[in-house]
């Protein structure tokens, strides 16, 4: 009798809690007792993620068109939040063993601390060297195509200790993945890890199994790899590590080779990103691989970089394309996984643009669809090095290894304005602006708080009320700013 009592007891709650998470998911967003905490960062200012001003709501239920406004709705959800972060690369770790211990620990503290830093969680890696990297290296000896001399021995010296210490830093919990720039010389058309040319035929298979080895290598180091991208840039012909795909052969690669090859190595969970470009190609390449049901079922999600501006001539970011792509193919994520200023120049460390390029891409790619923002070098030297080919570029933190001094540029304060305040996990929100000279996204994390970001480009302060369900706080968008507003 009293074991009857207990079970229809725990049914009793068990039905109660479910009716009361129901009610919970079906109770409309209220803003009664709602605040805002700002943080600024402005130009000519001393405002670097300061809290400026907490705003009060007042009943507002039918704004007026001659205000400027911004509409938050966080009734209507999009994509999830998966992560900000930037690249672990060679020249990073190099240049970070090259400063004292108390710069070292400042770095780790800037990116990867949740409370003093910007939270960094997400990550790249090279695979093999890339440009910024002090020399070309492989892992595997000329012509071994079983892959019986791969060897990570090269990456002991700098980048596995380095991202070590990144992985502690931010808490043990770190989402890497890893590209490569290409394969060994001798798997090659052109028989130059430089230059372009493309994967010789007869090393397809051992150019798919060289991925699985680098991941169980490194993670026998201790460092977990969430996915790989099949090929940095792989319409370019650089005068760094290159390799060529055209779309059918990337589709094909990843069908017969890369894909099943990682599914025998046990590997299956390792999510596979394809394009890993700039956005101008991007749907035709899209199209081409993941109308293919065989190549489509192995590729995770799309990667793609910002450079098309500089590929075509300072024609600008070209949003549409990865719009098509994020309206055309739903089910799979999109990622930015690398974007930079590509041309160093010690002006850009106080260069107000730079940061705000920055700005205008995350904004946009957020709104797109976009769950993963991956900048490039987290850390470069005086120079935007090292880099073995001169390809030098700027980075949100310069180190002037002579001094041990760390540059901050603005780019650091625009990242962190999304990184520090929109975590794993979120859910991005409804958030438009009346009139196109503010830029705005925003996203309600995990734990309730709303978090959104307004930007403004131009020369003039702009007043606007920010409105959710009938309510609204006036407040101002100073000149070349970016905001983020904590609502709890």
């Amino acid at each position: 009798m009293r074991r009857s009592f207990c079970y229809a007891t725990i049914a009793l709650s068990a039905s109660m809690l479910i009716k009361v998470a129901q009610a919970q998911q079906t109770q409309p967003f209220s803003m009664n007792n709602k605040t805002a905490k700002v943080y600024l960062t402005a130009k000519n200012t001393d405002n670097k993620l300061t809290q400026t001003t907490t705003l009060q709501f007042t009943d507002y239920p039918q704004p007026v068109e001659k205000d400027i406004t911004i509409f938050v709705d966080p009734s209507i959800t999009f994509q999830t939040m998966l992560g900000i972060g930037g690249a672990l690369t060679d020249a990073s770790a190099e240049v970070f063993y090259k400063l004292p211990k108390d710069k070292q620990q400042e770095i780790l503290t800037a990116y990867y601390d949740k409370d003093k830093g910007l939270g960094y969680i997400l990550g790249r890696t090279n695979i093999q060297s890339c440009d910024f990297s002090s020399d070309s290296y492989s892992y595997v000896k000329d012509n071994d195509i079983s892959l019986k001399t791969f060897d990570i021995s090269h990456d002991q010296k700098y980048r596995i200790p380095f991202i070590k210490e990144v992985l502690a830093a931010a808490g043990g919990k770190l989402t890497l993945f890893a590209s490569p720039w290409s394969p060994p010389a001798w798997m090659k058309t052109n028989n130059d890890v430089l230059h372009g040319g493309k994967l010789k035929a007869e090393y397809d298979q051992s150019w798919a199994d060289f991925y699985g080895k680098f991941i169980k290598a490194y993670e026998k180091e201790g460092i977990p790899i969430w996915g790989i991208t099949v090929q940095n840039e792989e319409m370019a012909v650089q005068r760094w590590e290159s390799c060529i795909y055209t779309a059918e052969e990337e589709r094909d690669f990843i069908k017969n080779f890369l894909g099943p090859s990682m599914q025998k190595a046990g590997l299956g969970d390792k999510k596979i990103l394809m394009w890993d470009h700039n956005r101008d190609l991007m749907y035709q390449r899209v199209s081409t691989v993941l109308e293919d049901p065989e190549a489509a079922k192995y590729v995770w999600g799309v990667a793609y970089h910002w450079y098309e501006d500089i590929a075509a001539a300072g024609a600008g970011m070209d949003f549409e394309n990865e719009r098509l792509v994020a309206k055309s193919f739903p089910d799979k994520p999109l990622m930015l996984t690398e974007g930079c200023a590509a041309d160093f120049d010690a002006k850009k460390f106080t260069d107000w643009a730079f940061g705000e390029k920055y700005g205008q891409s995350m904004i946009n790619d957020f709104n797109i669809g976009t769950v993963a923002w991956t900048d490039w070098n987290i850390i470069l030297d005086e120079n935007g090095g090292p880099n073995h080919v001169g390809n030098f570029c700027m980075a949100p933190i310069h180190a002037d290894t002579k001094t041990g001094q760390l540059i901050y540029t603005n780019a650091y304060y625009y990242l962190g304005h999304f990184s520090k305040f929109i975590h794993p996990g979120a859910k991005r929100i409804v958030s438009s602006a009346s009139r196109n000279n503010l830029l705005t996204t925003a996203y309600q994390n995990t734990d309730g708080k709303i978090a959104v970001v307004v930007m403004n480009q131009t020369d003039a302060d702009i007043a606007y009320y920010l409105w959710i369900k009938g309510k609204a706080a006036k407040t101002t968008s100073p000149a070349h700013s970016i905001a983020t507003m904590i609502i709890e």
